[in-house]
């Protein structure tokens, strides 16, 4: 195992910090990926392989990359001759990203974002964003919620170091209160689809294709008629039973996420762990913590959260995991603006539990 992180159209000054911080993998996380598209947003395998040899110059590998499947799963239950536009254009993109040296390509199942209900302050005035079902409002939606890779806001008017603040309309998302009812079996029909749709070029290009599951867990009866199914470990063993014979079907298995499903964080988080890494289905791991859990959690620095990160470690270990460890979801700070700092100590935390372990 080893530290990295997930980047933004990082500039060299920024892939250098990386690089004297100790991270050995890069994960680029634009969406849409300016990077590596041509103008008419397909990816060329020329601009792929530039920005791996970037990333190599500085000593670090590129361990993978986003892939914005946009509004597919939406569409695939209602605009199938989009999504069928869509599906093509993503499996040109995996055989791009292939060609340019990429083993591995992330993508969410998000359709609504990442549902916050506000901010709460953590240790030393840091803002967390937090989710209690008891506090959904739909304003509250709108406005605190994470869309594509943007931060939500902290309560005080400041959101991302990026530009603007990203809308659902912009990652391929809508808000929950617009969606209309997605049934459970909507959900799986849709999260089928684009699997049938996408897997078996990855196959052939020997690209993996790490899911990330619904976040945050929603409760019985879903929000809004929308339902999270990928939000529990039995949404996730059905999720790889889709493809139980596949080596390039298996998940970004963002931590934060698997704690949000349950009332006991850490035993779920460990019984996640052991269950899918010895099925080798972790392709990247989002090492982050929350405090709290089911329906009631806020985010957190990784040593202060409920789950027990050093027990995590160790089972990695126990079951051979040997990818990236990523900071996700830092809190906000009005002095740490860029968060940079904050990652650094999440980066520092997470080497020194390996060298611990």
């Amino acid at each position: 195992m080893y530290i990295g992180e997930q980047l933004i159209e990082p500039t060299d000054a920024r892939l250098r910090l990386s690089a004297q911080l100790g991270c050995r993998g890069i994960v680029i996380d634009s969406r849409p990926a300016r990077e590596v598209a041509d103008d008419d947003g397909r990816w060329s395998p020329t601009k792929v392989a530039v920005l791996r040899r970037r990333i190599e110059s500085f000593g670090m590998r590129l361990d993978g990359m986003a892939l914005d499947v946009g509004s597919i799963l939406l569409d695939s239950l209602r605009a199938p001759e989009r999504a069928a536009a869509t599906a093509k254009r993503l499996r040109q993109n995996i055989l791009a990203a292939a060609e340019g040296g990429v083993p591995m390509l992330k993508y969410t199942v998000a359709m609504v974002g990442i549902t916050r209900t506000g901010v709460v302050e953590g240790r030393g005035g840091m803002q967390c964003s937090t989710f209690r079902a008891a506090d959904y409002r739909p304003e509250a939606d709108a406005r605190f919620s994470y869309w594509g890779t943007v931060l939500p806001e902290d309560g005080q008017g400041g959101a991302s170091p990026v530009e603007a603040k990203g809308a659902p309309e912009t990652c391929g998302q809508v808000m929950a209160s617009e969606a209309g009812a997605i049934s459970e079996a909507d959900g799986w029909r849709a999260i089928a689809y684009l699997v049938s749709e996408l897997l078996p070029t990855a196959e052939k290009a020997g690209v993996k294709l790490a899911c990330h599951p619904h976040d945050p867990a929603y409760p019985p009866g879903g929000l809004n008629g929308v339902h999270h199914v990928l939000g529990s470990l039995d949404g996730l063993r059905r999720f790889a039973a889709l493809a139980p014979a596949s080596p390039y079907h298996g998940f970004n298995f963002c931590q934060g996420t698997i704690a949000e499903m349950s009332t006991r964080p850490t035993e779920t988080v460990l019984e996640a762990i052991r269950e899918f890494g010895a099925q080798k289905r972790i392709f990247m791991v989002h090492f982050r913590n929350i405090f709290g859990g089911y329906l009631d959690f806020r985010e957190a620095m990784p040593d202060e959260g409920s789950v027990d990160m050093p027990a995590c470690i160790r089972a990695y270990r126990e079951v051979g995991y040997d990818g990236i460890l990523c900071p996700d979801h830092v809190p906000l700070s009005d002095i740490d603006p860029g968060r940079e700092r904050f990652f650094s100590f999440c980066l520092g935390y997470t080497k020194a539990l390996l060298q611990a372990a």
